[in-house]
């Protein structure tokens, strides 16, 4: 039985998961929240600060691809589905612009970034995504060896991916664009 028809049915199993779940886990969640508010307000940071969360959450996104399926045989198979889906999104989604408001400060070296949900929206989607998996493999291991599973989990990881890639290369093209005016003016 799926975890979400589970559930659905017997919403008071939620309990006995928690409890089964590692306490490491609930420690990585609040790591995630922290890093997600954070995002919420306006902030300065820089550009390797900057870089940190896509890498994170790739990782974060691999990690889950490797733990559910590494066992099967077709991890390089699966890694390379990961990455045409992150490449894919991050290639299309090369032309979003960045955020209204972002802006580049080149005294401080420090890009402005305006505060948003949409961060904390993808944080926990790979959270919860990577959590949902987990259980499900616990409940049902054989599910690890079905391919149409695994192709639909390692396929929504690296779309996950891909976007907060775009995200983040939206912001470095700003700052690209605004050094390149600044060299230009100084010219």
């Amino acid at each position: 039985m799926l975890l979400t028809q589970l559930l659905a049915r017997h919403p008071e199993a939620i309990i006995d998961i928690v409890h089964g779940t590692p306490a490491w886990v609930g420690g990585l969640l609040a790591a995630l929240l922290a890093l997600g508010f954070s995002a919420t307000r306006d902030r300065d940071m820089p550009l390797g600060r900057l870089v940190l969360l896509p890498v994170a959450m790739a990782g974060l996104a691999l990690w889950g691809v490797q733990s559910a399926f590494g066992g099967t045989g077709h991890l390089a198979a699966l890694l390379a589905l990961w990455a045409i889906c992150a490449a894919t999104v991050l290639t299309m989604g090369g032309r979003l612009a960045a955020p209204r408001g972002t802006r580049w400060n080149a005294a401080t070296r420090q890009v402005h970034l305006p505060g948003g949900w949409a961060a904390m929206g993808l944080i926990l989607a790979v959270f919860l995504m990577k959590y949902g998996i987990g259980v499900q493999l616990a409940m049902e291991p054989p599910l690890a060896h079905d391919a149409g599973f695994a192709a639909a989990v390692t396929a929504l990881y690296g779309l996950l991916s891909g976007f907060f890639a775009a995200r983040t290369l939206s912001v470095l093209r700003l700052v690209r664009g605004a050094s390149s005016a600044l060299h230009v003016q100084q010219a």
